[in-house]
């Protein structure tokens, strides 16, 4: 799927607005002349900028062109089934990850994705628990975030 620039354009710009909005709200620090929103407020203002050149440049050179051009892949069963896959784990992790905690959730998920992409089914589960492991232990212990336990919190180390 291909976005014309101006759309990516007015998007990344009502962003950039949004951030600049919610930085306004930051408390200022008393002897600081720096406050908490200065540098997402800077990086908000040069992606303001570049958003508007991006509008430019879409409004100059694709007149004739359509706004959205849908790609190969949407007509591809295989790879819209993925697609759809890969959301539904999302919306599937900020639903059920609280009630059933990090590792059920993701071994789950990564379980169901390696099965969409026609891994050997031995290697399915074992690949799915490994990675969710993984990746909790880089996270809860490498990086100190702390993910949810859900049923598991009696187990928590």
């Amino acid at each position: 799927m291909k976005f014309n620039d101006t759309i990516m354009g007015a998007v990344l710009l009502a962003l950039s607005l949004s951030i600049l909005q919610t930085v306004q709200q930051y408390p200022v620090i008393p002897g600081q002349n720096i406050g908490p929103g200065a540098f997402p407020g800077l990086l908000a203002v040069l992606l303001a900028v570049c958003s508007i050149l991006l509008i430019v440049k879409g409004l100059k050179s694709k007149k004739n062109e359509a706004w959205i051009e849908m790609g190969g892949w949407v007509k591809s069963w295989l790879h819209l089934r993925n697609f759809l896959i890969t959301i539904a784990g999302l919306v599937f992790y900020i639903y059920f990850s609280d009630k059933l905690g990090f590792l059920i959730s993701a071994t789950a998920i990564v379980s169901l994705m390696m099965w969409a992409l026609e891994v050997r089914p031995k290697l399915i589960l074992p690949i799915g628990v490994i990675t969710s492991f993984v990746i909790h232990f880089i996270f809860y212990k490498g990086l100190r975030v702390p993910l949810p336990w859900g049923i598991l919190a009696p187990f928590q180390w």
